[in-house]
């Protein structure tokens, strides 16, 4: 009797365990995204013989597709980025064998590419790759310079400081200044100390300028663009579109996997028997009901989450303005009685498409930066906050620019009180340097 109570005990410890195992699964399927969603359903489908998988997607119609507008198949796919064919290493095999002789040299310089970075810096200690070589000093030296005159400019350099030279050396438009100032005062330059610089050189502080500016367009990984592989495409979730000046919104069902239930299959597999098969056939039927009620549950879901986007966000997807409303995961989570972290994962690696282009579903959430509402009944939100620091800077006086002490005076006469810590903070958020570093000495007009 003891051995039969031990048993039952265990049974429901095993289907409890099932069942945990089950919840998470349901929950991973809310989190994916519409391509972590497919590959999870083809794997079901290789390990369960009733699940068949509709991706949906065709790879020739997604390798064509760039359009912003939902007018095709095509237009639900956004590509993000491209790919390149050969790795960094590949692409300086292929111009060795092509530009240089068989000669000692070449094999060093082929040495040396095992070597360089992905972002294109060469990092080897001398002393070992002429102890591999053989080479001499004077050879080394030579097969690096060989090395460094290979595409894309500024790949071999040792240093930020060189690749920015090697770039500058190559480019016949680059300011007369930026070679020598790079190569004799870098840190000066690096450090702004511009009026030293123009005393030295004997030029005015808007010379000086024009170089960092020049030099700010060039590259500090010259690798980098060079074999990696980023292809990725973006698909919708949702989609909105503007009907007779009303917000319509749909799932976007051609980017959606779907899951069928192969019924001839399992008919045929029901005449058996077998104890054994017919309790397979019974796991895999409830795995499949589950896939499909989890699926359901998923795009009811991101529909209902993106319901309560668009109607708080209206006059953003009208094309009214630029700007967004305050809302927080709560605010959703509340108005439609599920837990924050459901909506969470309802809205990360989401997407929506509208008319102008496609948007993360968590980009439509920003914080109100006070609880005091505007004279119209609106709080403020950070979004609109960082629109009206970026309308200021765009407007300064580049030889004077704000500094975020008078963007707080600014902001304040407007009814926005921010610290000074928060005008820092939401400016470096949207990848605006300081005032310092904005400063521009422009030559007068003639």
């Amino acid at each position: 009797m003891a051995l039969g109570q031990g048993f039952r005990q265990q049974q429901r410890q095993s289907q409890k365990l099932a069942m945990t195992q089950r919840l998470q699964q349901s929950i991973q399927m809310l989190q994916f995204n519409v391509e972590e969603l497919r590959d999870f359903l083809t794997q079901k489908a290789l390990e369960n013989p009733l699940i068949d998988v509709d991706t949906n997607w065709n790879a020739n119609h997604a390798s064509l597709s760039a359009a912003k507008n939902v007018a095709t198949h095509e237009d639900f796919i956004e590509r993000v980025s491209t790919t390149n064919q050969h790795s960094l290493f590949e692409y300086l095999l292929d111009q060795i064998h092509l530009t240089m002789r068989d000669t000692k040299l070449r094999k060093i310089v082929l040495a040396l590419i095992a070597f360089v970075d992905v972002n294109g810096y060469l990092k080897v200690d001398d002393q070992q790759i002429m102890a591999e070589t053989n080479a001499t000093p004077v050879e080394l030296l030579d097969a690096i310079t060989l090395l460094q005159q290979l595409d894309p400019p500024g790949v071999g350099a040792r240093s930020l400081q060189q690749a920015l030279m090697l770039q500058t050396e190559n480019d016949e438009s680059a300011p007369n200044l930026a070679y020598i100032i790079l190569e004799e005062n870098f840190n000066a330059f690096v450090n702004r100390q511009w009026a030293m610089l123009a005393k030295q050189y004997q030029v005015g502080l808007a010379d000086i300028s024009s170089v960092y500016d020049y030099v700010r367009t060039l590259s500090p990984t010259p690798g980098a663009a060079i074999g990696q592989e980023t292809t990725g495409y973006i698909f919708p979730d949702l989609v909105v579109t503007t009907v007779a000046g009303q917000l319509a919104l749909k799932t976007a069902s051609m980017a959606q996997p779907v899951v069928k239930f192969k019924g001839n299959y399992y008919q045929q597999m029901s005449r058996h028997d077998d104890q054994e098969v017919t309790e397979y056939l019974k796991e895999k039927k409830s795995e499949y009901d589950w896939i499909a009620s989890s699926l359901q549950q998923r795009e009811a879901t991101i529909f209902r989450v993106g319901t309560v986007i668009i109607e708080r966000q209206a006059d953003f997807f009208l094309e009214k303005s630029t700007e967004l409303q305050p809302l927080l995961l709560r605010d959703v989570a509340q108005q439609l009685k599920v837990h924050e972290s459901t909506i969470s994962r309802s809205i990360n690696g989401k997407y929506i498409q509208t008319d102008f282009g496609m948007f993360e579903l968590k980009r439509f959430f920003t914080k109100a930066v006070s609880k005091r509402p505007t004279e119209s009944g609106k709080l403020i939100s950070t979004d609109t906050v960082q629109h009206r620091i970026v309308a200021l800077i765009d407007r300064e006086n580049k030889e004077k620019p704000l500094s975020d002490q008078k963007i707080v005076q600014i902001l304040k006469s407007e009814n926005v009180e921010l610290s000074r810590r928060t005008v820092a903070k939401y400016r470096e958020n949207i990848n605006i340097p300081s005032s310092s570093k904005r400063k521009q000495y422009l030559k007068p007009e003639q």
